[in-house]
């Protein structure tokens, strides 16, 4: 008897010290719902689905990419039938862009919502879920990206919602979770801006901000509302009041990486969630990095970037430029070959990006400026050559160079002389130094990240829903939360003010003038 208080006692020491918390209540029953086919964005949702899983939770994930070796509570409800997005990108088409591309790129994500919502409607899978009883499930977490659509889902089963965001929050997120929009402040995830905005960037940055929020509210909510009212009935609620329920956001964003903004307690930062812990390398890629006598420069712009796809005179100035450099070069590179491939470059179909990036012989990573990789590289404390080309990469850029650890290579501008300098830019010490300092920051956290989204999962289950989280403002309209009400007020008194002196001061002047004496 004491030996087995003995061994309990001690297990419990065990699970404290290594910050894994035991879940003492009954186990949760969680629902998945992630509609969209993009396994980049799936690469932050999987690891908290999974961790809710090895916690004890019953977890049911509804989505285009199962768990390969699943959890014991873990079930997935594959969406099959459909075709994933695109894996590769063709660099041709960031040849030509426009001042008004992130315009076209919002079409295209409501394009792309459309038909992930259509399809996760008639899906098999989803019929299997919905023959679950009302209030079965504790928790439905789902991704809120290019629609509503699956609040519609999460009326039909009475559950408290948590959103997850694989990018820093969409101009249409904020309204819901009772947060301020400031233009002036908050870059819009299709701008290339920081927080340290001129007057023409804070300008541009509000017109995009209210243009996208008021695009969505016309374009992506009906089509949703069309949708989810065709399979459910008419009597549901629009998915823009229903999205108004959400109880928490998981925002994949850190504020060392990205700024300091002015959250409610409903949103969530978990940065970085999908960055696991070190596997060995393989050994002769171990050798190339230890023996790097000069240290070692990252290539690689992504899993959907094909770099084989550049354009010979950028794909030849890179390979230029890397071979007048004293350091390894390690490029992601998809053929088998490359076109005057110097002795110093090493080209790999795909390699380990984080375990390379923390390696300390590397000295700059040239990257893309996607968020997972950007993230990554401020976990390892890796300066950046950051060449964005679509969606939110261009923000990371932004916040990248505004924290003093990424110089930008425009993809326009890449040629040998151009990718020179902004190497040896990048190799500065003050980079090496901010890079280190944003580091610091983004690994040193009072909870690590999964454990932080394990918690705060918990607690909107027991609470039914976190109700005291959410802020009294995401039923206000806007007109009111931003005091616009008592702007026009104090100003028509004002107005009314000065127009009644301006009429006493005409009145008095007119006297004066009657008063004067005619001259004869």
């Amino acid at each position: 008897m004491c030996s087995s208080l003995l061994t309990v006692v001690l297990l419990g020491l065990t699970l404290a010290h290594t910050g894994v918390e035991v879940n003492a209540g009954p186990p949760l029953k969680i629902l998945g719902l992630f509609p969209h086919p993009g396994v980049s964005h799936f690469h932050f949702f999987h690891p908290i689905m999974r961790g809710l899983a090895e916690a004890g939770h019953d977890v049911s994930v509804v989505s285009h990419f199962p768990d390969k070796h699943p959890a014991v509570h873990y079930k997935d409800y594959p969406l099959t039938g459909i075709d994933k997005l695109t894996n590769s990108v063709d660099l041709k088409v960031f040849e030509k862009r426009t001042f008004y591309s992130h315009f076209q790129e919002f079409f295209l994500l409501y394009d792309w919502g459309r038909q992930a919502c259509n399809f996760t409607l008639r899906s098999d899978a989803l019929q299997q879920i919905l023959k679950r009883r009302q209030g079965y499930f504790d928790v439905i977490i789902m991704e809120q990206f290019n629609t509503d659509c699956m609040m519609g889902v999460a009326h039909q089963l009475h559950a408290p919602v948590i959103a997850l965001s694989s990018c820093v929050m969409m101009p249409w997120h904020y309204e819901r979770m009772g947060a301020p929009i400031i233009p002036s402040h908050i870059p819009n995830l299709f701008m290339a801006q920081s927080q340290d905005m001129n007057f023409g960037g804070r300008l541009a940055n509000w017109f995009s901000f209210h243009a996208l929020n008021w695009m969505y509210k016309l374009l992506s909510v009906p089509a949703a509302d069309k949708m989810v009212q065709y399979k459910f009935g008419h009597m549901v609620p629009s998915v823009g009041e229903l999205a108004k329920n959400t109880s928490l956001f998981f925002v994949n964003q850190h504020y060392s990486l990205s700024g300091p903004k002015p959250l409610p307690p409903n949103v969530i930062e978990l940065g970085g969630i999908h960055i696991q812990k070190s596997k060995p390398l393989p050994a002769d890629l171990q050798r190339l990095l230890d023996n790097a006598e000069h240290g070692v420069i990252l290539i690689s712009w992504g899993s959907m970037i094909r770099a084989n796809s550049l354009s010979a005179a950028k794909r030849d100035g890179i390979v230029r430029a890397a071979a007048r450099l004293k350091q390894q070069v390690i490029w992601k590179w998809e053929n088998e070959t490359l076109p005057n491939q110097p002795a110093n470059m090493h080209i790999m179909k795909w390699l380990p990006q984080r375990d390379i990036l923390c390696h300390p012989n590397v000295k700059v990573f040239m990257s893309h400026g996607g968020l997972m990789g950007t993230s990554e590289a401020a976990y390892c404390g890796v300066p950046v050559v950051a060449t964005p080309m679509y969606g939110d990469q261009f923000v990371n850029t932004a916040a990248l160079v505004q924290r003093g650890m990424a110089t930008i290579l425009n993809y326009e501008e890449i040629g040998e002389n151009s990718v020179i300098r902004a190497l040896k830019k990048a190799l500065d010490k003050k980079y090496y130094d901010a890079a280190k300092a944003v580091s610091h920051s983004y690994n040193h956290r009072p909870q690590q990240a999964l454990q932080t989204a394990l918690w705060w999962v918990e607690h909107v289950a027991h609470t039914g829903g976190a109700p005291l989280l959410q802020p009294s403002a995401v039923h206000m309209s806007r007109f009111v939360y931003y005091s616009l009400d008592c702007y026009a007020v104090v100003a028509l008194i004002l107005a009314i003010i000065i127009g009644s002196w301006l009429a006493l001061i005409r009145r008095c002047c007119g006297s004066k003038s009657s008063a004067k004496p005619k001259r004869d």
